[in-house]
């Protein structure tokens, strides 16, 4: 059994620093990226053989995103009610691990849209639990950093999935072989993410604001007027920000870069998404939310990057869409549990991802109705969403608040 130093509080049963806990987490979570983000690499163009329009891409893919976001409500309660955050979160590793593989069977449209959402589905069950562990390993650290240092490990997966998958189309496999591959990492992550279990079992035993007789609640009240206003800011910024998936269907329809070449910009983007995540994470517990000002600007200039037909600039449009994805991947992540009692973590961060999936849902699926009609539409649309996000971000930025610091 480790202990603090200087007589404070012990782990209880765990036999992993906390650090050590956030570090191994990561690997399990970029285990997973390699398999989940290799497959939403190509889902664009993979729904495109079946017929697929760029209306019904978006709205998939926004569907399934409003799933991975929208259930946490649910299962956030569930993980805040039942206390039983590691089978909780095995459980949702295992439904993605399993649903993309599947992809590469084949089937009608339908199905495969099924198992794209089926694999967002798993991200819904297992984020509020895991994200509760790693608010609570994340006391010696701060905040901001243990979660960018698990963002930046998950994204590592998230670049490497892509670039393998890249490498099967490239080979002329196919894209269900290319699904077919992703098997072999979702396994490796069940098994490491036993190993994890086995060495912490009692991740609360990290954090001294969580007391093992606490009465657990799933109420919503008391939750801070901050709360809500950083819910709607985070809403916002999401409206206005495409999924990769229409930038991908953009890249094949048009012609802009070759059908193998759309996963090595989603690789791209992922090595983006880590470097933000780390840097954004030292920046928010050095300045706490006003961090994040900068959001509403980076995402109104994605579009006018992305939806280009020049190839140098879709690849720094690649790179910055990611990097905005890792700001909300990490930082976003880490400002919920500073801003909810910790009791409450599960519910505090599904009721946060409900309210931002929802929007992400609408503004996705409306970006690819747009882009029907005109690219210029699409543009235009997704400006002015992140114009409404920067104002929504004022309340924040005049009052401030206290990030976490370490120790």
């Amino acid at each position: 059994m480790s202990e603090r130093d200087g007589g404070r509080r012990a782990w209880g049963p765990n036999r992993l620093r906390p650090l050590r806990f956030v570090l191994v987490f990561g690997v399990v979570s970029g285990l997973a990226d390699f398999v989940y983000e290799g497959a939403r690499s190509i889902v664009g163009p993979y729904l495109a053989t079946f017929g697929a329009s760029a209306a019904l891409v978006g709205a998939i893919t926004g569907f399934g995103e409003a799933v991975a976001l929208v259930f946490r409500l649910v299962t956030g309660r569930w993980s805040d009610r039942s206390g039983r955050h590691w089978a909780i979160s095995i459980t949702g590793y295992a439904i993605t691990v399993v649903s993309v593989p599947l992809l590469g069977v084949g089937g009608p449209l339908a199905l495969a849209c099924l198992l794209v959402v089926a694999e967002r589905f798993g991200k819904a069950v297992r984020t509020p639990a895991r994200d509760t562990m790693l608010a609570e390993a994340s006391t010696e650290t701060g905040r901001g950093w243990a979660f960018a240092v698990h963002e930046a490990l998950d994204q590592s997966g998230a670049l490497v999935g892509p670039l393998v998958v890249a490498a099967v189309l490239a080979a002329h496999h196919g894209f269900r072989a290319a699904f077919a591959v992703l098997a072999v990492p979702g396994l490796a992550a069940l098994g490491v993410l036993a190993y994890l279990r086995h060495r912490v079992p009692e991740p609360s035993a990290y954090d001294p604001a969580v007391r093992p007789d606490q009465t657990r609640t799933v109420s919503l009240r008391g939750f801070s007027r901050r709360y809500w206003q950083y819910a709607a800011f985070s809403a916002a910024t999401l409206a206005g920000f495409s999924t990769f998936a229409v930038l991908a269907y953009h890249l094949e329809r048009g012609h802009v870069v070759s059908t193998p070449v759309i996963p090595v910009l989603y690789a791209l983007a992922m090595g983006a998404a880590a470097l933000g995540a780390l840097l954004s994470g030292r920046v928010y517990d050095r300045w706490s939310l006003r961090g994040l000002v900068a959001l509403p600007v980076l995402g109104a200039a994605v579009p006018f990057l992305s939806f280009s037909t020049s190839v140098p600039l879709v690849w720094i449009g690649a790179a910055l869409w990611g990097t905005v994805m890792g700001v909300h991947e990490s930082t976003m992540r880490a400002a919920v549990a500073d801003l909810v009692p910790p009791e409450r973590r599960g519910v505090g961060y599904g009721t946060f991802t409900a309210v931002y999936g929802l929007a992400w849902l609408a503004g996705s699926a409306l970006i690819g109705v747009f882009y029907d009609v005109s690219v210029d539409d699409a543009i235009v649309f997704t400006v002015a969403v992140q114009a409404v996000a920067a104002l929504a971000f004022l309340p924040l930025w005049r009052v401030g608040q206290a990030g976490a610091r370490p120790g």
